[in-house]
């Protein structure tokens, strides 16, 4: 028969290593949000200040509180096995969230928290835990005299939970994490700079409860003050955004739902509209699946392998919905920022992807069909060779080709060289980059006045030297580079020289 030894593990050694479990201050302070939402709160106030330095942060919520055996559980170190069930609209996975992802960022974690009028506080401070016997536990039962000698936590109380039956403030005090050593100038930019980026995090990752559907809850989030704008990176409040059918994946009795959506091609949207749902990274990485668990975003802007992200995809982006039973076979990790699917989901997924993946390449190459339909005489031309594509400068576009029979024989042969060299020196590698972060700002260099009517001079020459199809020559024009491309510029210069234009 075995013996057994019980060995706990050194506190001030655990959780020096659950610091560094890879939290950012966005996913620290979602994942505390995530436990007011599951208290059924309908307003968290976020409030910070740099202070001189000496920064804090606290996250206050209006939802149900604790007991105080409650809080002691909930500031337990694995208060609940990943693997019980939990109620339908419950975020939280570990029984970590709340000390991992404070810890994280400080190193001294206070919760106070009123529930049916009655206050409780508790309190774990790093350094207190280093100071004593590794095999100590000390966590700090905070009486109401202790409280009040915490200035900012006493004001805090005050402001929002003494007129209150419930509600729980989660207070971090010296924060140590947010940056890295240095100037206290550098290090209060840093802070202002972090603080923005989370906002707009949580703009994003709660914008189904910021700007819930109908028939859900709403959420409001502050930060010192200032009301949060959920941001739906779908874009469905534009007409030109497409919203297909449906789908749904079934596991173990379980409903996965995948909603696909196709954005707007950056020429019906103004250009701020495009940047701004253009995302971090840009549309070619924000492509793909985004993954939500309980309404709230875990992952987004991936494939997960099954199809590489592609230029002609950019617009497409699928909204999964996930329940919290399935989190096992989906790998969701502690700080729920990261999820990755069973093969019998991606299997699902994938054929997702195949049924609206030629919906959204449509959408981002209808725009080229419809010019290059038009113009039946452009400068370039595409060639589609032996599965290469090549683009060449059209020989028998009026101009060149009217240069071409003008010159000598050698003169001529000089010339096509110098064509080629051209399409051969075509930047394909820096348009491809370009064109791939940035499609609306890519323009042609615009012509002048004077450069444009020695062209027009030349092409009235070539096609209709007597003048006598004037009426016909703005339709003519319409099919023709560079006057297609700036026509009103081209009706101007022919207005002039009294040739009727065909409006």
């Amino acid at each position: 028969m075995s013996d057994f030894v019980n060995v706990p593990p050194s506190p001030a050694s655990l959780i020096q290593s659950l610091r560094d479990i890879g939290y950012s201050i966005q996913t620290a302070i979602a994942d505390i949000i995530d436990n007011s939402i599951t208290a059924n709160s309908t307003k968290i106030d976020i409030k910070f200040s740099w202070n001189f330095g000496n920064s804090w942060l606290a996250i206050i919520d209006d939802g149900e509180g604790m007991t105080h055996d409650e809080l002691i559980n909930a500031m337990r170190f694995g208060s609940k096995n990943s693997l019980e069930n939990r109620a339908e609209n419950d975020l939280g996975r570990f029984g970590l969230g709340l000390k991992t992802a404070s810890f994280s960022q400080c190193r001294h974690l206070t919760v106070l928290s009123k529930k049916n009028k009655l206050v409780s506080c508790c309190a774990w401070d790093l350094d207190l835990i280093a100071r004593n016997n590794d095999s100590s536990w000390m966590l700090s039962v905070l009486n109401e005299v202790a409280i009040k000698q915490n200035v900012v936590l006493n004001e805090l109380f005050l402001k929002f939970l003494s007129d209150k039956n419930n509600g729980t403030i989660v207070f971090w005090e010296d924060i140590d994490r947010m940056y890295e050593e240095g100037l206290v100038k550098d290090k209060e930019k840093l802070f202002n700079a972090l603080i923005d980026d989370t906002r707009e995090h949580l703009q994003l990752v709660f914008h189904r409860f910021l700007s819930p559907e109908i028939g859900s809850k709403k959420v409001s989030i502050l930060m010192n003050g200032d009301n949060l704008i959920a941001f739906n990176p779908f874009n469905p409040q534009n007409l030109a955004t497409q919203e297909l059918e449906q789908q749904q994946i079934i596991i173990n009795g379980n409903k996965i739902v995948a909603q696909p959506y196709i954005l707007p091609h950056h020429n019906k949207v103004s250009s701020e509209e495009y940047e701004k749902y253009a995302g971090e990274g840009g549309y070619l990485q924000n492509q793909g699946f985004y993954i939500y668990r309980n309404k709230r975003l875990i992952i987004k802007g991936t494939w997960f392998r099954l199809i590489k992200k592609a230029e002609l995809n950019k617009l497409i982006r699928i909204r999964v919905d996930i329940p919290n039973t399935l989190d096992h076979l989906w790998k969701i990790d502690v700080r729920k920022s990261h999820a990755s699917p069973p093969e019998i989901v991606k299997e699902g997924l994938l054929q997702v992807i195949e049924k609206i993946e030629v919906a959204g390449r449509k959408v981002y190459k209808q725009r080229g069909t419809k010019l290059a339909s038009k113009v039946t005489n452009p400068v370039w031309h595409r060639k589609a060779i032996a599965g290469e594509i090549i683009y060449e400068i059209n020989r028998d576009h009026p101009l060149i080709l009217d240069l071409l029979n003008k010159v000598s024989k050698d003169q001529k042969d000089y010339l096509q060289q110098i064509i080629t060299m051209v399409e051969n020196s075509f930047p394909v590698d820096l348009f491809y980059s370009d064109f791939a972060d940035s499609p609306e700002q890519i323009k042609s260099p615009s012509f002048d006045e004077n450069g444009l009517k020695l062209l027009l001079d030349m092409f009235i020459e070539t096609w209709d030297p007597g003048g006598t199809l004037k009426n016909q020559l703005s339709k003519k024009l319409l099919t023709v580079d560079p006057f297609s491309s700036n026509m009103e510029l081209t009706q101007n210069l022919l207005k002039h020289k009294g040739y009727k234009i065909n409006e």
